[in-house]
């Protein structure tokens, strides 16, 4: 089959996961069931019909607004399709048909819904996270998988670090600075990519919150009085971040820093 053609359906396909992963981000939080009747304009309440759901072409061809009641449809429903499709490209570049594509795919998925979930409610649902946790065990399994020891240890490193981070701001500011949800995100990652990758996560993450964070408290009084700053979506990019990239970090770290 031309490549162009199979690229082509791996967007698509990447896209109409992302169209999924919208109902997800909107229905996980609010206790709707997931598979309960068409989707509706948050606005209006009036259901959409088929055509207004296709993915990227009805936010287009609508002109970004509702059929009904003409408000404006967020951006980011598009852009979650599009770059669930972008992400679905670049795995199946990277790895091919493999079986670490479909893993890659359902991770970064995951990390996209929690991203959102987490950015909006400042919750990360264990309905999310405890599955793909024993997901990620089980797959470790299979061929070409890391193995049940390194998944083992990297689920243990990081919720273990987490967990520890948790216990220390609790102790230091003497309420709860870290929610179990990151905990459980943090260990789901270390199960899916071993305790290297989840290291490198936890590191990252907590560079990328603490420059975000010190952006946002200097342009937002409200985050500055309240703190109101949520880690999963620092987690979240920098597990995108070492999906994509943490085998060359990881690489270059050793090959500069550690051989004598």
């Amino acid at each position: 089959m031309n490549i162009l053609i199979i690229y082509t359906i791996i967007l698509t396909f990447g896209i109409a996961i992302g169209s999924f992963l919208n109902v997800v981000i909107y229905r996980l939080p609010r206790d709707i069931k997931i598979r309960t009747g068409r989707s509706a304009c948050p606005h209006c309440k009036q259901q959409l019909k088929w055509f207004h759901n296709v993915p990227l072409v009805s936010y287009l061809m609508l002109g970004r607004k509702c059929s009904f009641c003409k408000e404006t449809i967020s951006i980011r429903y598009p852009l979650v399709e599009l770059i669930n499709g972008l992400l679905f490209v670049y795995l199946y570049w990277q790895f091919g048909f493999t079986p670490a594509f479909p893993t890659y795919a359902f991770i970064c998925s995951s990390l996209v819904v929690i991203f959102l979930i987490d950015l909006d409610f400042q919750i990360i649902p264990d309905s999310l996270t405890l599955p793909g946790l024993g997901l990620g065990l089980i797959v470790s399994m299979l061929p070409g998988g890391i193995g049940i020891s390194a998944s083992g240890i990297g689920l243990l490193v990081g919720g273990g670090s987490l967990y520890a981070v948790a216990m220390l701001g609790d102790f230091l500011f003497k309420k709860d600075s870290m929610g179990g949800g990151d905990i459980k995100m943090a260990a789901m990652l270390g199960a899916f990519l071993g305790w290297q990758k989840v290291l490198f996560i936890f590191i990252s993450s907590a560079f990328i919150g603490l420059i975000v964070s010190i952006v946002l408290m200097m342009v937002s009084a409200k985050i500055r009085s309240e703190r109101v700053v949520p880690f999963g979506p620092f987690l979240a990019v920098a597990g995108l971040i070492a999906i994509v990239y943490g085998d060359e970090i990881i690489g270059y770290y050793i090959d500069h820093f550690l051989r004598v």
